[in-house]
């Protein structure tokens, strides 16, 4: 399948210590980019590595998918990315294929990844812009390349929506989303996060994307998500999470609780602010939990999905995580 945009690879070309090093510092944003952007780097690693004999290759490739995986704790479509690519080289490697037969499987399997992440958004885009109306405000938050697919084919379809950005703190990734919707020609207006309970009175729904989606129908995504969707709730405005199924978070199957990573203090105070303030503690957590009474429903490249009906899809699709997008490496 072909991989390439424009005739372009989405991201530069970096090494796996590079790529782990600009996730690690957040310079790839939106799940969906995240999982491409790890799959993209670990198929170029498997696609010049050297070695003598397939097992040692294969530990290679092992070895960079872990590291890749380890870099962002709380987003699963990393893991499931990554496991997604490797799937298909063990399957090689288990048959007894050579170096380079399973080299062949490992790069083919990281494309077909990155073309059906790609076509996932657009589909999500398709789907959810049937729920849109004519004329709606919508409130949305962070940077989601799903969530923003939706509102763009919303326009392109003619309907006249108007977009709230919150700026989403502490990283400001709204400021991205806002810069790319304007371009775009959505009327869309930037708003501090402080202001969404007011700037709900006049929205009709919420649309936000989605880093995790629990056994149980909730919602783990960026840090105040959480607030838009109890405000939406209290105001009777629909709350849409716009969602590749490969964030479904198959830990939670098995009793595993969603890591919520926690980042460095100085992204919400300067350190000379806090050698003054000694005695000041900071927490800094990156994402939060939605609970599923909250959510009205799911859009995923498979259809609308209800909150309740997510452990069946986890069922349907990947028969209890067996499949090439289970998160838990069993190499």
């Amino acid at each position: 399948m072909e991989t390439l945009k424009d005739g372009k690879e989405e991201f530069p070309r970096v090494s796996v210590d590079e790529a782990y090093d600009n996730l690690k510092a957040m310079r790839v944003h939106g799940a969906g980019r995240i999982a491409r952007y790890a799959a993209q780097a670990l198929r170029d690693y498997a696609s010049e590595a050297k070695a003598k004999t397939s097992g040692e290759y294969w530990g290679l490739v092992l070895k960079a998918g872990e590291k890749l995986r380890s870099a962002r704790p709380t987003a699963v479509s990393l893991p499931n990315g990554v496991n997604y690519v490797l799937y298909g080289g063990r399957s090689s490697f288990e048959s007894g294929a050579t170096v380079e037969g399973i080299r062949t499987a490992t790069v083919n399997t990281a494309n077909d990844f990155l073309t059906a992440s790609v076509d996932a958004v657009k589909l999500i885009g398709e789907i959810g812009a049937k729920r849109v109306k004519n004329g709606d405000t919508i409130i949305t938050h962070c940077n989601s390349e799903a969530a923003m697919s939706i509102m763009k084919k919303a326009h392109d379809l003619g309907k006249g929506i108007k977009v709230y950005c919150d700026e989403t703190r502490p990283k400001f990734q709204g400021h991205k989303t806002a810069a790319t919707l304007a371009a775009y020609g959505i009327d869309t207006t930037l708003i501090c996060d402080s202001a969404c309970r007011m700037t709900m009175a006049a929205a009709d729904r919420a649309i936000v994307g989605c880093d995790a989606i629990t056994v149980n129908g909730a919602l783990v995504n960026k840090i105040g998500t959480s607030q838009v969707a109890t405000i939406a709730h209290e105001a009777r405005v629909n709350f849409l999470v716009a969602a590749e199924t490969y964030k479904l978070d198959f830990k939670t199957l098995t009793g595993e609780l969603v890591d919520i990573e926690e980042r460095d203090h100085t992204e919400i105070a300067s350190k000379e602010w806090m050698a003054h303030n000694p005695k000041v503690k900071f927490s800094n957590p990156v994402f939060d939990v939605t609970p599923p009474e909250y959510i009205d429903f799911y859009v995923t490249e498979k259809g609308i999905v209800p909150p309740g009906a997510v452990f069946s899809l986890m069922k349907e699709l990947y028969q209890y995580s067996e499949g090439p997008q289970a998160t838990q490496d069993r190499s």
